[in-house]
């Protein structure tokens, strides 16, 4: 069951469901307006998100944010009749979905072509059980590189981060609540022969997300992480990148290299963590 939760004085945020693939959705309320960020995986999903924000006395959202392309986050942006901000990037890629469509038969073809993948499948499937009423809602104001809004009270900072879970992921940083909205953005590439991740991308992608001054760390399918579960997650990924590197993909030396440092054995998500390593680097190579 999705819950409404208040993170802080400013910040609240909608828990994630996975069998639907529904992702966090935040609210940043200002003085002045609030600004919802994601616009959810679907109608329903927009539409149960903005009632939970009223029986709480948030006011409604009139501007909305969209973190990346992925069906997950856009589908629930024509039900919400407000303008939104996406990257330059992020509305190239959902102009690329307007021809689509939606049927069971048309998602399985895509699949077969390798332009869907079998997850977001089913997930579509089971969010939109009986009727389809998908709508590409293509942004109404895009940005670059960086774009900083006032909402009154409350600054956010969007930043094009990319990284290799998409290339168009932005950030939003929620300034004086030091909250990070980082999506999907430090995630695998799943749209991929082999889920993966590049060193280099990953590298990257740590350097600008550690620059901002964060407490709060919002990935979008499990929840707020802490400043220290954050570390946690940030360390075991430039580490694993940076063995990539000197080791050149070799799993054998990654992971030899990784125990010893650790003093233990591994855990099932570091080695799923050093397999997408190697993936990206035998991709790329």
């Amino acid at each position: 069951m999705q819950r409404l939760e208040k993170l802080t004085n400013r910040f609240w945020y909608q828990t994630p469901v996975s069998e639907t693939d529904r992702p966090i959705l935040g609210a940043v309320v200002g003085n002045d307006r609030t600004l919802m960020i994601d616009a959810g995986n679907s109608e329903d999903h927009a539409h149960y998100f903005l009632e939970e924000l009223k029986k709480n006395n948030i006011p409604d959202p009139s501007l909305i944010v969209i973190t990346h392309w992925h069906w997950d986050h856009i589908f629930g942006l024509s039900a919400l009749n407000i303008p939104s901000i996406a990257s330059n990037m992020t509305k190239t890629n959902m102009e690329k979905l307007l021809p689509y469509s939606w049927c069971d038969k048309a998602i399985d073809e895509r699949v077969e072509q390798g332009i869907e993948i079998e997850f977001c499948a089913e997930a579509i499937k089971k969010e939109f059980p009986k009727h389809r009423n998908i709508s590409i809602e293509l942004p109404t104001i895009t940005f670059h590189e960086k774009l900083e809004i006032d909402l009154g009270g409350v600054t956010c900072i969007l930043q094009h981060v990319g990284g290799d879970h998409t290339p168009d992921s932005i950030i939003v940083y929620i300034k004086e609540e030091k909250i990070l909205f980082l999506a999907d953005c430090m995630y695998a590439n799943m749209y991929a022969p082999k889920n993966n991740y590049t060193a280099e991308k990953v590298l990257r992608l740590l350097d600008l997300v550690e620059s901002y001054d964060a407490e709060f760390y919002i990935f979008s399918h499990w929840k707020p992480a802490t400043k220290q579960e954050f570390e946690s997650e940030a360390s075991l990924l430039r580490n694993l990148a940076t063995l990539t590197q000197k080791h050149r993909g070799n799993i054998q030396g990654i992971t030899e290299e990784y125990r010893g440092e650790a003093g233990r054995e591994l855990t099932e998500d570091e080695m799923e963590t050093i397999q997408f390593f190697v993936n990206g680097y035998e991709l790329n190579n």
